[in-house]
């Protein structure tokens, strides 16, 4: 999709007896026990409602319910050694626990996105195209920790930059020819950049004209269409345009949607196509558009690659997180979708959680200082700008201020065996030092920020707590002086990394979250 200079998306019915019995137990699905591997998959349901998978990706499960094969393949740091990541059994979930022993006191990035439909359209490192040039960056391997059905699981979390296509595929619709497309996605990790897709694409990577693309959209981007409320949104990018509805730019019957974790579906045919979207732990789809294409998109002339992450010309500028999704051949029965969705629902997504106040990965925490000044200070970001500070937290203390000072314990982005820090109630953005200060900042799955938002505990200087020591440079600690917090040695050239109170400063007490 061209993007500005200044910035730089006939119903089928059900009448085979057999499809009707099949959707039926499809939705039966939603009954079944989260710890076990589905009597069906999401792709076994479009199969029996006449438009099977041609495209079936996920880093979380089996889409199909007999899929025993790899999900993804990660590559680590400290060797480029790669590993294929399978499933724990035959439409089961993702063997999580593979990654972390493979990563162990390193770190990994996703280079491949396997397709389970057969047809051998795999997700790989996307190239250069006519708005950016490429390779594109691979996401980090631990940036989008969660659990599906009770089992640890990653998604791929796409920060500016980083991109995944396959523009020589198989089966894929072409022309005008009917789809359709689902994906789920993190609902509040997102940007206003160009563009976070997932589905049909130029096989140039160029701007090849209207109607060339046909891709799921998600973001709150607004230079082409865009929904009530502030967003984000679930629109259609069908090159030259992100499309909310029939019209270009605002379209009421489209949104804003926010759950945690977001179904968002897209589907084409001749002068036909809809939005729909639901919350992917619970409850129904819902359709904000079905009807005629847009003028000017009639017929369509969709060339067949597939891309996530990136606009067709590989615009990319924007932000996501995606953890499954399929592509299939002909247009989607609503019921068929109904059938999906109660599926996804069962399958368990939530969050990666720990016990609270504990350095285990998914554990909320607050951290305090220990220094005899200090012992009311903890640890906060402040909305106002992106520094890091410490500053005093009590039960009297705002909603805002609170959760400013809450953070959810990461394996390290750059060392598994280490830790990163998330915050809280800003999604996507870590701790991380630049210039030996400490910031927030959203990650853009390179190296560098890897390892600049990267500690690794330590016992606690002074005897409390732990010292968190940096992976990249190994002499120097957090520590807090005139109530910033920075990066800082025992005695240097820097003003914060006087010798004085150092071993006070650079201990900390984890303690339980405030947010």
């Amino acid at each position: 999709m061209i993007v500005p200079g200044w910035m730089r998306w006939t119903r089928r019915s059900l009448t085979a007896a057999g499809a009707t019995l099949a959707l039926a137990a499809g939705l039966l699905v939603g009954t079944a026990s989260t710890s076990q591997a589905a009597a069906q998959g999401p792709c076994d349901i479009y199969a029996a409602g006449g438009t099977p998978c041609v495209a079936a990706h996920s880093t979380t499960r089996a889409l199909y319910a007999a899929y025993n094969g790899s999900l993804y393949q990660v590559k680590r740091s400290s060797d480029s050694a790669v590993l294929n990541i399978g499933v724990l059994s035959a439409g089961g979930y993702a063997n999580a626990a593979a990654q972390d022993s493979f990563c162990a006191g390193t770190s990994c990035v996703i280079t491949v996105v396997y397709d389970q439909s057969g047809k051998g359209n795999n997700l790989t490192q996307a190239p250069g195209g006519g708005e950016a040039g490429g390779p594109d960056t691979l996401a980090n391997a631990y940036a989008a920790p969660i659990t599906v059905g009770g089992h640890e699981a990653y998604g791929v979390y796409v920060a500016a930059g980083t991109g995944y296509r396959d523009d020589s595929t198989s089966g894929i619709a072409t022309g005008d020819a009917a789809e359709g497309i689902y994906a789920v996605f993190d609902g509040t990790h997102y940007n206003g950049g160009c563009c976070f897709d997932y589905g049909n694409a130029e096989t140039s990577n160029n701007n090849t004209g209207n109607g060339h693309m046909e891709a799921v959209y998600f973001g709150n981007i607004k230079v082409w269409g865009y929904g009530t409320g502030n967003g984000p949104w679930v629109m259609a990018d069908l090159e030259n345009g992100l499309y909310s509805g029939v019209n270009a730019g605002y379209n009421a019957g489209n949104p804003t949607v926010s759950s945690r974790f977001l179904t968002a579906v897209v589907k084409g045919g001749p002068n036909q196509w809809a939005i729909r979207s639901g919350n992917a732990q619970s409850g129904s789809l819902s359709t904000s558009y079905s009807g005629a294409r847009p003028a000017g998109y009639n017929p369509m002339h969709k060339e067949g690659a597939i891309l996530l992450g990136i606009g067709g010309d590989n615009s990319k500028g924007s932000a996501g997180t995606f953890y499954e999704g399929v592509m299939t051949s002909g247009y989607p029965s609503d019921a068929t979708e109904n059938a999906v969705q109660a599926n996804i629902t069962a399958a368990g997504y939530s969050t990666s959680t720990a016990a609270a106040g504990t350095l285990t990965p998914g554990s909320r925490i607050s951290l305090r200082a220990t220094t005899a000044c200090c012992t009311s200070d903890y640890v906060r970001h402040d909305d106002s700008d992106s520094q890091v500070v410490i500053s005093a937290i009590s039960s009297a203390s705002t909603a805002t201020d609170k959760a400013d000072a809450t953070w959810i314990v990461r394996a390290g982005l750059a060392n598994s065996s280490c830790l990163s820090f998330e915050s809280a109630n800003d999604p996507g953005q870590y701790l991380r030092h630049s210039n030996f200060q400490l910031y927030l900042v959203g990650t853009d799955n390179s190296t560098l920020f890897a390892q600049d938002a990267t500690f690794c505990p330590q016992t606690g200087h002074n005897g409390q707590g732990y010292s968190f020591q940096s992976v990249n440079y190994t002499t120097k600690y957090l520590r807090h002086y005139n109530y910033t917090v920075y990066l800082a040695s025992d005695g240097g050239s820097n003003a914060w990394d006087s010798a004085t109170s150092w071993s006070d400063d650079s201990s900390w007490l984890v303690a339980q979250p405030w947010g």
